[in-house]
């Protein structure tokens, strides 16, 4: 079993910053996860104009899914001064989409979460419940 500090280094391990291009740099960010199997996944952040990138936990769970895996036990984000970062918006969104239960741990800076305690109302589930 992967212990959430070995996740954090194997995150912290795989930040390499570098300029593509003008327009794109990478690596500034990576993720680490576990997912309900125990393998682990690794992803970098793509930072390109015109919103043409995506984050660290994007690239992680994309490669999740393209070895046939999609339930993500838990996550982290550190960028390149070694602080760990909460998922944004989308990848929250991201995550509960593809696991609707909210058990996804979330490493935090100081303390771990599940990701239904962070995303409480899911638009799914509150678009079909009755009003009454």
């Amino acid at each position: 079993m992967v212990t959430d500090e070995a996740l954090i280094a194997k995150a912290a391990n795989t930040i390499k910053f570098r300029q593509i291009s003008p327009q794109v740099d990478v690596g500034s960010v990576a993720c680490a996860l576990v997912t309900e199997s125990g393998d682990v996944f690794i992803g970098i952040n793509i930072d390109a104009k015109c919103s043409l990138g995506f984050c660290a936990e994007h690239n992680a769970i994309g490669a999740m899914l393209t070895h046939g895996q999609n339930k993500v036990r838990t996550i982290v984000a550190v960028n390149s001064r070694g602080q760990i970062l909460p998922p944004c918006g989308r990848c929250r969104e991201l995550m509960y989409q593809l696991d609707d239960s909210g058990a996804t741990r979330i490493i935090l800076k100081d303390r771990v979460a599940l990701l239904g305690d962070l995303l409480p109302d899911f638009w799914v589930r509150s678009k079909y419940q009755s009003s009454g």
